[in-house]
Parts: C-alpha cells; sequence; structure tokens
C-alpha cells in the first residue's frame, strides 16, 4: 500500500475477494482501483503490522493483524494534516494450488485521530536519514527484490 505498487496489491487478494475498508466496501479489485485513486493524494504513508494471530481451518485460515497506519494527506478542505490510525485487519485467506491470498478483509478501526503536521520541511525532518521510502519502483525495496 505505501509504496502504491498496484501489482503487489492485486497480488494480495484473490480475483473474488471481497474488502470492507473504511469508506470503501466492496470487490477487492474495486478496492486496489479505489486505492489507486486515493494513494496520489496521500503525501507520506506507512503501515505497519504487529499481533499477528492465524488460526487455520480445514477451509482456509481466520487471520486478524493489528495495524498502525500514519498518513499525511489532504484534509476536506484541502489543508494538509497527519492522520494516526490504529486498528485490525480481519482476513479470511484460503490457498489455491499451493498459494495462499485474501478473499475476504474486515478492516475494524480502533483508534483515529487527526493532527497538524509537525513543523519542518521533509528535508529538515529527516536530515541525513536517507534513503528516504518512495513509492513504486523508485523505493530502495525495488534495489533489493
Amino acid at each position: 500500500m505505501d509504496r502504491a505498487d498496484e501489482a503487489m496489491l492485486r497480488s494480495a487478494y484473490w480475483p473474488d475477494g471481497t474488502d470492507h475498508h473504511g469508506p470503501y466496501q466492496g470487490s477487492a479489485s474495486g478496492f486496489v482501483d479505489w486505492a489507486m485513486k486515493v494513494l496520489p493524494h496521500i503525501e507520506r504513508g506507512i503501515h505497519q503490522i504487529h499481533n499477528i494471530l492465524i488460526e487455520f481451518r480445514d477451509d482456509g485460515a481466520a487471520v486478524e493483524s493489528y495495524f498502525t497506519a500514519l498518513q499525511r494527506q489532504p484534509t476536506q478542505s484541502g489543508e494538509m494534516e497527519q492522520v494516526d490510525m490504529k486498528g485490525r485487519y480481519l482476513d479470511w485467506c484460503v490457498q489455491r494450488d499451493g498459494e495462499w491470498r485474501i478473499l475476504n478483509r474486515v478492516v475494524v478501526f480502533d483508534w483515529v485521530e487527526n493532527m497538524p503536521l509537525p513543523p519542518g520541511t521533509e528535508a529538515e525532518r529527516f536530515g541525513n536519514k536517507t534513503p528516504i521510502g518512495a513509492r513504486y519502483p523508485n523505493d530502495a525495496v525495488y534495489t533489493v527484490f
């Protein structure tokens, strides 16, 4: 998501999958279409996944993954703000031909806080801490994989 890598995002879901993702509810493919329209407006974003619970069942796996998401994005009036979101991905995953993907996802939001941007430019805040995360294909991860 943070790299805005459409092919990678689509590969997480089965083509017949669904996603209930905050303001978007519908097919997984439709979610990716929606996300690819929204992501260009998010100036910077990072998702962290933690506390993962997986319960394997005969017909798939129930997965709960806690997330923290920080995004710098415009408000309804166009001003930039920082949004701190925390919650859980509730996924039903199935294996087909030896490959696991998400069939159904529900995003549960446990915390949302809208905040003003920190002072200074990114260059001032990051200083010599480089490389800075970027979108597909410019992020350093694409030189590794």
